[in-house]
């Protein structure tokens, strides 16, 4: 199975999930609020935050309809997407601060142009926005910078996605399929986790889940599947404001995410060896089995007969599978019911 390294960071099997929380317009055009989104971001103990590069005047027009009308103060979505934006200096600063903090910084771009302003500032990786799928020129652009792609899938069709793991191989590309859907939030009928499991098995790739349902269950499930890469929106409070803030979780629960990723990964690099698992626990095994015992006092001599003995705990004694063995064998001393029958209460033969 293909994988591929992000920074330094290796993404695939054998390795534990890449973890990546998306910033996108959370900040609300703030450069103070971006940057401390990095700081809780680090906090929480997440690999990567992922922002999103607009320029307005590259990827939109006036005629852009808001998916949600949510804003107050912008007249249009063109509008929206101006408030958005950072200066190139402003970005580098950005990235500056989620590297000094042991983030991968990541940022989706959506013109040419912010593919050109995010490679001046060093991208590991490209993610591809579900809304992208159909937008070669970004394609192009990207792959010209030989880094690895993250393809979310969310709004493409089978074929499209095959057509696009295509042009990836063929460019020699490393790339990873993100299972998406493009509904915020999302419910969790349409989380669709089987298809990452499809994509694993179709594509030969690493696969993993971006996921907008806001909430944290998609996220622990992708990552007890064996996701390799995990990408969820984060706010600081579900009362902020901001088109993304119902399909985000906070940052306690990335925190949660982090702990589950890296308890499977624990539990994932300590194969159990269940034979010798069971040596170690002889003693315990004993102590919760179980040996032949007398139903009543006996007295020395008498010659036991089944119906005479029971099963009582600890092991250690005669086993019950020597049950058939003993019937028909003399005591050789007295034996009570408070205690379990050995070898040694029986004459030898």
């Amino acid at each position: 199975m293909n994988s591929l390294s992000v920074a330094g960071r290796e993404v695939g099997p054998g390795h534990p999930a890449l973890l990546i929380a998306e910033v996108a317009q959370a900040h609300d055009g703030s450069l103070g609020m971006a940057h401390a989104f990095i700081d809780a971001a680090a906090a929480a103990g997440v690999d990567a935050i992922k922002f999103q590069t607009h320029l307005a005047a590259e990827e939109s027009t006036l005629d852009e309809p808001f998916r949600v009308r949510f804003s107050r103060q912008d007249p249009t979505r063109f509008h929206y997407w101006q408030r958005m934006e950072f200066t190139p200096e402003q970005w580098l600063e950005l990235a500056t601060h989620a590297r000094e903090r042991g983030l991968i910084f990541l940022s989706s771009a959506f013109s040419v142009a912010a593919v050109d302003l995010l490679q001046a500032i060093g991208m590991p990786a490209w993610k591809i926005g579900s809304g992208e799928f159909a937008s070669t020129d970004l394609w192009r652009a990207m792959a010209a910078t030989g880094a690895p792609i993250l393809f979310s899938t969310g709004m493409a069709k089978r074929a499209e996605i095959a057509n696009a793991v295509t042009a990836f191989r063929a460019d020699g590309l490393p790339f990873a399929l993100m299972q998406c859907t493009s509904a915020y939030p999302t419910s969790l009928e349409a989380v669709g986790l089987n298809v990452i499991d499809e994509l694993r098995r179709e594509f030969d790739c690493p696969v993993g889940l971006s996921d907008h349902s806001g909430n944290i269950f998609p996220g622990l499930a992708a990552l007890a599947r064996g996701a390799d890469l995990l990408e969820f929106h984060v706010t600081f409070d579900r009362r902020m404001f901001g088109p993304d803030v119902a399909a985000s979780l906070t940052f306690d629960e990335a925190k949660m995410l982090v702990r589950m990723r890296n308890a499977l990964r624990t539990m994932d690099s300590h194969p159990v060896d269940k034979d010798a698992m069971a040596e170690e626990l002889r003693g315990l095994r004993e102590m919760f089995g179980k040996s032949l015992a007398p139903l009543r006092p006996i007295p020395a001599g008498t010659v036991l007969r089944p119906d005479m003995i029971a099963t009582k705990k600890p092991g250690g004694g005669i086993p019950l599978e020597a049950a058939e063995k003993i019937a028909g064998r003399r005591l050789a001393r007295d034996v009570a019911p408070d205690r379990i029958l050995r070898w040694t209460d029986l004459v030898e033969e």
